[in-house]
């Protein structure tokens, strides 16, 4: 997949040819190509350099990587940067001003925040002189409109695309099919079978396989409810040609769509590769967030300590010219500063260091623990459904899938929600949902004064708690009967699980989901312990509720 902002970027590049920058040089020879690399020069640039269009340009691209790897904050921050070292009224910095406004359009068209994408992307067209490039931006700016739900807006910019890409197969078929798609989103009555089939023949024969992408996905769309067997023949062909291009988020994106029109005896092995490529997908952008962080730490850190000797040599030359007649008092006391110094300087890289990994590994384990709770459990939950619960119901699934992809997509910086259903509800939800034909769930004492005064950051890790237990249950026990019983004993809250299956082995080592199941007991001040009977497994849990004031 082509980063966004690209086109702006190699135009860029011609027109700074007489600037001396081979570190910036550097760094485009890895651009698109190996990331880190790439971010590792243009950071070097950005925070060495003297030249500001050079430093600007530095940060343009960081900017691009960031909102490429999915760190789409990160990314608005450098392209941020970038602004204060342009001046608009400088033509030389006029294509680096609309790269990073178009940029910005993109991060706030993903993050939903539609006004301000219309508004970077206008401020965009001022700076662009290529009519390519012109038609590129208002493309965006339509795209936006109809993401926005201002469908004439979008519709009347397509229009005008169309008129004047006429000679441009490329462009003309990209504003056909975003024009076709918006008149039907205005109105589902809208025959736009004809128009969105010429604009993906001529895809065809250019051989344009993002646009075909599009094209697959628009037809795909447009037949789901009139005629499924074809939206599922165009919903495969997507899935091809994601693969063919080798881009993981289309083929998610694909594969969802073949899930909700396939027939059941089809979707195991497509919740299989979507299981597989989401996880994969998380794994690397958080990764590469947590490389981005680390390659600016390190740069600033050896700035810093560049900085910092310099200085100590500075103040050394000093004292030996003012005070040359004091040679040898001076260079024992400059030896016993030195010493003093590089101790100090050492005991503080390595406080900062540990601060560092400390930091990094804190994120990774919230990371990891939002990964296992929402994509693993969810799914897992989900393929329970599939197997044990009969005749499956597309349209609940296909609620149920869509928000598990949106709930992955944004994991990184996802707030926790609060289920409007009460709370002894959900957990009752929450625990049935593991009983079949073989396994009996037993529930008692879950009644709605329970939970009084539990406060909703216990709520959630109690849900949590519980939910990798029937999830453990249902992976290892084997057992047939569970039993579950809550109760409330002056300002404690009881939880008492029972099952009748193999229970645990001597030397059970803890995996991922237990451990965190530990740490949320213990991050609601609670206590646990196992027991292990002749048969079966018991585990007791127990944490304080708050009292009403």
């Amino acid at each position: 997949m082509l980063f966004s902002g690209l086109w702006a970027c190699k135009s860029k590049q011609n027109a700074l040819q007489p600037i001396s920058a081979p570190t910036l040089e550097k760094g485009e020879s890895f651009f698109n190509n190996n990331n880190d690399s790439a971010f590792y020069y243009f950071n070097l640039v950005a925070t060495s350099a003297t030249d500001s269009l050079v430093i600007a340009m530095a940060y343009t691209y960081m900017g691009i990587i960031q909102a490429y790897e999915g760190d789409h904050y990160g990314g608005q921050e450098s392209l941020l940067k970038s602004l204060t070292y342009l001046h608009e009224h400088r033509n030389k910095d006029q294509e680096c001003l609309s790269s990073d406004y178009h940029e910005l359009g993109n991060i706030c068209l993903n993050l939903k925040n539609y006004e301000a994408a219309i508004d970077y992307y206008r401020k965009a067209l001022r700076y662009i002189k290529d009519p390519d490039d012109r038609a590129i931006a208002l493309n965006s700016i339509a795209l936006t409109y109809q993401k926005k739900g201002d469908y004439d807006q979008a519709i009347n910019l397509y229009r005008s695309l169309l008129v004047k890409n006429k000679e441009q197969k490329k462009e003309y078929a990209r504003a056909l099919s975003n024009y076709a798609r918006t008149k039907w989103l205005k109105d589902p009555s809208y025959p736009a079978a004809h128009e969105l089939k010429h604009a993906l023949q001529i895809r065809k024969d250019s051989n344009d396989s993002r646009g075909l992408n599009a094209s697959y996905a628009h037809l795909s769309d447009y037949y789901s409810s009139s005629m499924p067997d074809s939206a599922l023949y165009y919903a495969e062909k997507r899935y091809g040609i994601a693969r063919q291009m080798n881009s993981p988020d289309d083929e998610a994106e694909a594969l969802a769509k073949l899930i909700t029109l396939s027939p059941p005896k089809l979707l195991k092995p497509y919740f299989i590769r979507y299981q597989y490529l989401t996880d994969s997908i998380q794994t690397a952008k958080n990764a590469a967030k947590n490389q981005f962080a680390l390659i600016r730490y390190e740069a600033a850190k050896n700035k810093a300590d560049n900085l910092q000797l310099q200085k100590d040599n500075a103040q050394k030359e000093n004292q030996l010219i003012v005070q040359w007649f004091m040679l040898v008092l001076i260079i024992l006391i400059s030896i016993s500063i030195g010493i003093f110094m590089i101790q100090r300087y050492r005991r503080r890289r390595q406080q900062i260091e540990i601060a560092s990994r400390q930091a990094i590994q804190e994120h990774q384990l919230k990371t990891s623990q939002k990964v296992h709770d929402v994509v693993a459990n969810g799914l897992y939950r989900i393929m329970t459904d599939l197997e044990y619960k009969g005749p499956v119901d597309k349209e609940s699934l296909v609620d149920k899938i869509e928000i598990l992809y949106e709930r992955s997509r944004d994991i990184s910086y996802e707030e926790p929600t609060i289920s409007r259903l009460p709370f002894h509800e959900r957990i009752e939800d929450l625990l049935s949902s593991f009983g079949s034909d073989d396994t009996r769930v037993l529930i008692f004492g879950n009644g709605p004064t329970l939970w009084n005064h539990a406060n909703a950051q216990v709520q959630i890790e109690v849900e949590h708690i519980l939910q990798e237990l029937m999830i453990n249950m249902k992976k290892h026990s084997q057992g047939h009967s569970v039993v579950i019983k809550f109760e409330r004993q002056n300002n404690q809250l009881h939880i008492h699980y029972t099952d009748d299956g193999i229970g645990l082995p001597p030397q059970f080592k803890y995996g991922n989901g237990l451990r965190n199941t530990e740490n949320r007991i213990k991050r609601i001040g609670g206590q646990y312990k196992f027991e292990h009977p002749d048969k079966g497994l018991k585990m007791h849990i127990s944490f304080p509720i708050a009292q009403p004031s």
